[in-house]
């Protein structure tokens, strides 16, 4: 797949033609899906790293790949990556614009989860070809993000007739695209923040208190209680929830809280959020009895101070 044919796809049968790939940007992400495309077969060229942990990446996933400057990345690849924290993306998008340094048919991806090909537009304007590809994954910046890509979810947006080529470089990391509209990439992204950044807050204060509870082993004990709840979760939604909140247990949830309250405060906020949040669910699917919500509602409404 050349940039000038890449709205194409290659005749059954056929794999398309191999690319050279640069990365702008070697965050966790950006070494690890040009690692991910170098195993299809693809060539990785360049790459822009600037702190020394960057560059430390780049040389573990992408040995041998020169280090340059964003510009001469994009002089050097058919396919480059922006893979930069999102909030840095339209200025960038904007300055390799401004500078001349795309070149027409050139395709050009980035990782964002929050953008769609939209944010590309003045990249576009210059001919370039605009691709979002979301790996709905956590990255570690070593080498089992490779590994990992394998089955992953990817969020893509493009043009219409890019949807093709953007699929299929998907497919050649190992992952498993999922069509978004362009439109609906900020609720897409606040689904992914809130299913796997605030597990991550949820876990790491779930050990917390465990170990001020005097378990010498938090993770252990963890493991296969929320590994159970995850899959319970995925299969069954809703369903799945148990616990205190869901039986309308007042009591104990006022218990929780008190005893938050007086050995880990900062925590009490979050666990009135997600009880409640886990009581409007309960009750709307009937899991949660109307007459003990009342009780339960009342206990979280004041914090647990009664």
């Amino acid at each position: 797949m050349t940039p000038n044919d890449a709205t194409a796809p290659p005749p059954q049968g056929e794999k398309p033609a191999r690319l050279t790939v640069g990365v702008v940007g070697a965050g966790r992400v950006g070494p690890a899906l040009a690692a991910a495309l170098a195993l299809a077969g693809h060539r990785p060229v360049a790459v822009n790293a600037v702190s020394d942990a960057a560059r430390r990446r780049a040389d573990e996933l992408l040995p041998g790949v020169p280090v340059t400057d964003p510009a001469d990345v994009l002089a050097r690849a058919d396919l480059v990556l922006l893979t930069v924290p999102d909030d840095v993306l339209p200025g960038l998008v904007e300055g390799l614009a401004t500078t001349g340094a795309i070149r027409p048919g050139q395709l050009l991806a980035h990782t964002s989860g929050r953008y769609g090909a939209a944010v590309l537009d003045p990249a576009t304007r210059r001919g370039a070809l605009p691709l979002a590809l979301h790996p709905a994954m956590t990255f570690t910046g070593t080498a089992v993000d490779v590994q990992r890509l394998a089955g992953c979810s990817f969020g893509v947006t493009a043009p219409q007739e890019l949807r093709m080529a953007a699929e299929a470089l998907v497919v050649e990391m190992g992952g498993e695209p999922e069509w978004i509209e362009e439109e609906a990439r900020p609720l897409y992204h606040a689904a992914l923040a809130i299913g796997a950044n605030h597990l991550v807050t949820l876990v790491a204060q779930s050990q917390e208190l465990l170990a001020k509870a005097g378990v010498q082993a938090p993770e252990r004990m963890l493991g296969p209680l929320l590994g159970a709840a995850l899959d319970n979760a995925l299969r069954s939604g809703d369903a799945a929830l148990t616990g205190p909140v869901a039986r309308g247990d007042a009591g104990t949830v006022r218990a929780h809280i008190e005893q938050l309250r007086a050995h880990a405060p900062t925590a009490v906020p979050a666990y009135v959020a997600m009880a409640r949040a886990t009581a409007d669910r309960a009750l709307a699917n009937g899991l949660l009895k109307a007459e003990l919500a009342e009780d339960l509602l009342g206990v979280l409404a004041d914090g647990g101070s009664r």
